[in-house]
């Protein structure tokens, strides 16, 4: 969320972050995006009987504010095929892990585990199937013999914060577009991907 907004702020990028809004009205996440000058919401799942009463709420507001296109970020909840229709092509989501390996949670973990060499960050557009959906952009970083989950987890995020904002961009100026699973234009370009050598 703070790459996004920081990224919004330069005249040239081509969207703006017109609100912030989280499930859970104590996210840290809403304090900060108020000090930055970015409208917030909170609608809480928790009063809500099930999925679609919550989400049905969740459109209304961001309907009232005109939101045209969505960047989930840290969003830990499945979203039903009806939401999801909503926003068909018009909401990406950043996972830490190359996709499709490693969906769900736990990605540095199951990385490590299984003993690759590379690993990463994969944003994509949202598809009623968790983790799946055209690519948009994707960035890699190397495993090293001495990671941990931590120290992993620690250089993906720094690829995230960087990649997200790329993808967006792109997305939102109509570099690129969805085809099918694939996305065609200006990511077959490596601009957006990130690569960090390896170190023996």
């Amino acid at each position: 969320m703070d790459a996004l907004i920081e990224a919004a702020r330069a005249p040239d990028f081509p969207a703006e972050i017109a609100l912030v809004v989280s499930n859970r009205p104590e996210a840290v996440g809403l304090a900060k995006a108020k000090a930055a000058g970015v409208a917030v919401a909170a609608v809480d799942h928790k009063i809500y009987a099930g999925r679609e009463e919550f989400e049905r709420s969740l459109q209304i507001v961001l309907e009232t504010h005109r939101i045209e296109f969505l960047c989930l970020a840290g969003f830990m909840r499945l979203l039903t095929p009806w939401f999801i229709g909503q926003w068909r092509g018009r909401m990406l989501n950043i996972h830490p892990a190359l996709l499709p390996a490693f969906r769900g949670l736990h990605t540095h973990e199951r990385a490590l585990a299984a003993g690759v060499k590379i690993h990463g960050c994969t944003v994509h557009f949202v598809v009623p199937e968790m983790d799946e959906g055209p690519i948009v952009a994707q960035a890699a970083v190397a495993v090293l013999d001495s990671d941990t989950p931590e120290s992993l987890g620690t250089r993906v995020l720094e690829q995230e914060h960087l990649l997200y904002s790329r993808a967006l961009r792109l997305v939102a100026s109509g570099a690129v577009r969805a085809e099918g699973n694939r996305v065609l234009g200006a990511s077959a370009s490596p601009q957006p991907a990130l690569t960090v050598p390896f170190s023996g």
